[in-house]
């Protein structure tokens, strides 16, 4: 089987994600795109992705089926590394993906996107605490695990505000 394009890849994600939303009532599809855009300076398969990066926790998609539709294998692996699994706590998830290069670039897209001060606006006070305090202890080990300039080119594309942390 031919592996899926870019385009492919992301109509399997919007298709995935179809009826789901965030917080903030935005199609969930919307958030992996964003992830996907802040990786584009590092190819494709990053930008594959990018926009499954959820789909292993968040929808009907599963390792085989991804495989099956034609997903390189080396996007199925980075999708595995960012993805939660039972009984590993968030912290430690965090730690081994600091230590694969492209899952590392992958989640700092995504908490880059999650720290958005326009996606935390629509949560309560407490929410916006839990959830800033999460990120902050995620970019302290995955930040140091990428090289400088190339977290630099993801917090320019995804959320400019970060970069004063850096």
């Amino acid at each position: 089987m031919a592996e899926l394009t870019l385009a492919e890849v992301d109509l399997l994600a919007a298709e995935a994600h179809a009826g789901q939303t965030d917080k903030a009532g935005v199609p969930y599809v919307t958030h992996v795109r964003a992830v996907s855009r802040g990786l584009a300076p590092f190819g494709v398969g990053l930008q594959m992705a990018g926009l499954l990066h959820d789909a292993l926790e968040d929808t009907a998609l599963t390792e085989r089926r991804l495989l099956d539709a034609g997903v390189p294998a080396t996007v199925v692996a980075t999708v595995l590394r960012v993805s939660n699994r039972p009984g590993v706590p968030y912290q430690d998830m965090i730690t081994g993906i600091a230590t694969d290069h492209a899952a590392t670039l992958l989640k700092i897209s995504d908490n880059a996107h999650n720290s958005l001060a326009s996606r935390a606006a629509v949560l309560t006070a407490e929410q916006r605490g839990r959830f800033a305090a999460k990120y902050a202890a995620a970019r302290r080990v995955l930040w140091p695990a990428a090289a400088r300039d190339d977290v630099a080119v993801i917090l320019r594309i995804v959320n400019p505000a970060l970069l004063s942390e850096l």
